[in-house]
């Protein structure tokens, strides 16, 4: 590595970094204003907010990557044009390609922090987010093991070991304590749903009633379950796609499809997540154009408006596409690569055009 190629890889660097520490601030402060909303709800004071705020980062991290490289190249490559710096590499032998290449070395290392975030990092932080904000606003005891999730109210303890949606859920067992903390009463429910007003449909019901020298069993195909445990307390423990990292999600796509049930949302996402070390190179190379094809004169500030235009504008295609791909039962591989593809070969015809 040369010279100039190292200085163009380090300065796209920290700009892409700054961009991206930028952005991340500006959708942190936006959450905390949302969150804010929901401030004393259970026992979800300040600590929780900035906590809960501080876990959802790396998945905001790994989503901003590609939007931060593009408006971070374009800063830096607009204002090394500006200071005639580009020219100065071009009258030196460092051709246009080669401009090109050092931006995607750059390209490169943004890629492997990403990666190594939104693999390994983000799935995580972001199911530990989910169970410390719905844990504090429900006031709840919830534990989840690898037999489903645990909770508590008052002296009574259900355990849900297979859940569909966070209102539909399976394998239920209900198990209710005296004051003296002995077992009274046990039920097991075959399935599960929110009916609403506090109130959940059981099918499939066997119960136990255990007295000091008796014990009472009953089946019923149907019962209710009147509590203050709300769906969204089960949230926790509902596969999303920001939760699972792209092998967890590849196995609870076969998990889905085995069993019959829809998985084009996850679909959609694992394709997404596979491509979108793609999208951010795409990102880089649609910043060249706008530093060799725009006259010296034109200010870094008007630069970065038209990349936060096509940035924004990229990002609303990439969202439609998606969600036509998901309700019309499209290809979710194309239908992921279309918005990328589409912008790598406009952004190569005008590469090529700067060629000739």
């Amino acid at each position: 590595m040369n010279i100039l190629t190292a200085y163009i890889v380090k300065e796209v660097l920290k700009g892409s970094f700054l961009a991206l520490l930028l952005l991340l601030t500006l959708f942190n402060l936006y959450t905390l204003s949302d969150e804010l909303k929901d401030l004393g709800k259970g026992s979800y004071q300040l600590r929780e907010i900035f906590t809960y705020i501080a876990l959802t980062t790396p998945t905001i991290f790994y989503d901003l990557v590609p939007s931060a490289a593009l408006i971070g190249s374009i800063f830096v490559l607009g204002a090394m044009a500006n200071n005639s710096e580009i020219i100065a590499m071009r009258a030196a032998g460092l051709s246009i390609f080669a401009i090109i290449r050092a931006v995607m070395l750059a390209g490169v290392i943004l890629v492997s922090v990403s990666i190594a975030v939104g693999e390994f990092v983000a799935p995580d932080t972001d199911r530990a987010a989910q169970a410390l904000r719905t844990k504090a606003q429900n006031n709840r005891v919830v534990m989840r093991t690898k037999y489903g999730i645990w909770l508590r109210e008052g002296n009574s303890f259900i355990n849900i070991r297979n859940i569909e949606e966070k209102s539909r859920f399976a394998d239920i067992s209900y198990y209710e304590l005296d004051k003296d903390r002995h077992l009274t009463e046990v039920k097991h429910a075959q399935t599960g749903k929110f009916i609403g007003d506090k109130q959940w449909q059981l099918e499939n019901v066997q119960s136990t009633q255990l007295f000091a020298s008796s014990v009472k069993a009953r089946s019923d195909k149907q019962d209710y379950w009147k509590t203050s445990i709300a769906p969204e307390l089960l949230s926790i423990v509902v596969e999303t796609s920001t939760n699972l990292s792209s092998v967890d999600l590849a196995k609870y796509i076969d998990f889905l499809k085995r069993n019959n049930q829809k998985s084009q949302v996850f679909e959609a996402a694992f394709w997404a997540r596979i491509l979108n070390p793609f999208v951010t190179f795409v990102m880089l190379l649609l910043s060249t154009p706008f530093v060799i094809g725009i006259k010296r004169g034109t200010g870094v500030g008007g630069r970065l408006l038209i990349g936060i235009v096509i940035g924004l504008g990229f990002n609303i295609l990439d969202q439609i596409v998606s969600h036509l791909g998901i309700v019309y039962n499209l290809n979710p591989l194309l239908m992921a690569a279309l918005p990328s593809t589409l912008v790598l070969i406009a952004a190569s015809y005008v590469i090529n055009r700067l060629k000739t």
